[in-house]
């Protein structure tokens, strides 16, 4: 018989770490967010005001899966709502059950959720892969625990398949963006010596755990430089509303073996850094930038074509370049990825009353879509 654990105390997971670490190796197309390492500093400067509910989903001596979700209150034009949602919080892409068996996983979680006291006004699965891993699980074990979920798209994000060669992908960027990056270079050469970094430390395992703060540093002074830097939104390494989770997330990405930071030098300058996060050769741009005195020189460009060769060079297998901004991304982008959202809406008034407003401006976006196709 499948059984459910319930876990809302942080302390206890700590318990848990191995066996998350072994679900997460065989969780398809994972990322560092849904390793315990990244939950931790998450929950340390955010979890004020949510209660955490982690499930661990087993079937006899097996664990089947573990399922993380947390609950908050939200703003919504009708009022505050809680909302029983995973803990990624917009600061990635995707994110799902861990394990194996995401499909057995998810059933026996919403049907143990379906069983027990509400806490919640809305079960709202967002941030998911519809087309790459999820494939209707998360809609189908809503359906099956006797709900009806509004299903509706979230985010779109640029990414980069790294398979094949880098000559083959970079002969399909078009002739006049390979042009533009070259006379990037050029420029930066005629202004002094251009050499880059990049570091990627194995982690706490190998012994290669060196935070390495005064490349973090050189990243942060080059945010708070850059056109970013005035930011009121928390977008840069150096905003003070973002400044201090994200050293303490390096820290456990780099203890973890999940840290790559790439930087770029003008005569011994930083005048560009792009900051990753990854996971079995996939990639997550979680913040980049360049030196407003670069700007023109293209510094950014510049080191994104390194960054990479030097994946390809690698065998990493995908590069996540994340939601927003998709102009400038585009000329670098082989793909553009769409997550989703699935909501479940209790029988409360305030919560049926914003899932006939969320089902109404479906139906109007979907009505402004087809008249456009129309002229």
């Amino acid at each position: 018989m499948p059984h459910v654990l319930e876990i809302n105390d942080f302390a206890d997971l700590d318990g848990l770490r191995l066996l998350w670490q072994s679900l997460l190796a065989q969780t398809r197309r994972a990322t560092f967010f849904q390793s315990l390492d990244w939950l931790e500093p998450y929950w340390q400067h955010y979890g004020d005001g949510q209660r955490l509910r982690v499930l661990v989903v087993g079937a006899g001596d097996e664990t089947l899966g573990i399922v993380p979700l947390v609950v908050r209150t939200e703003t919504t034009r009708i009022g505050p709502v809680r909302v029983l949602t995973y803990p990624l919080d917009d600061w990635g892409m995707f994110y799902g059950p861990i394990g194996s068996q995401p499909a057995a996983t998810l059933a026996t979680a919403m049907h143990y959720l379906r069983n027990r006291p509400r806490d919640w006004d809305l079960l709202d699965l967002r941030w998911v892969d519809r087309d790459g891993v999820d494939h209707g699980r998360s809609q189908n074990a809503l359906r099956h625990a006797g709900w009806q979920p509004l299903e509706q798209t979230g985010a779109q994000g640029a990414a980069i398949d790294l398979g094949g060669s880098w000559q083959a992908y970079w002969s399909a960027r078009g002739h006049h963006w390979r042009n533009n990056v070259g006379r990037s270079e050029r420029k930066l050469a005629a202004e002094g010596e251009v050499t880059s970094v990049r570091y990627r430390p194995e982690g706490a395992a190998c012994g290669d755990d060196d935070p390495r703060w005064d490349l973090y540093e050189a990243c942060e002074a080059i945010a708070q430089d850059s056109w970013q830097g005035s930011s009121k939104t928390g977008t840069t390494l150096s905003h003070a509303s973002v400044q201090s989770y994200l050293r303490d997330a390096h820290e456990q990405a780099v203890h973890a073996g999940a840290a790559d930071i790439n930087l770029l030098y003008l005569s011994g300058r930083p005048v560009a850094f792009i900051y990753n996060y990854h996971y079995r050769g996939r990639l997550y741009g979680l913040r980049m930038g360049f030196d407003a005195s670069a700007t023109k020189a293209g510094a950014g460009s510049v080191l994104m074509r390194r960054v990479l060769e030097d994946s390809f060079e690698r065998g990493d297998s995908w590069f996540d370049l994340g939601p927003g901004s998709l102009e400038c991304k585009r000329p670098w982008q082989t793909t553009l990825e769409t997550a989703y959202r699935y909501t479940h809406f209790a029988p409360a008034p305030r919560a049926q009353a914003l899932r006939c407003k969320r089902t109404f401006d479906q139906w109007s976006l979907r009505g402004e879509s087809k008249a456009a196709g129309q002229v």
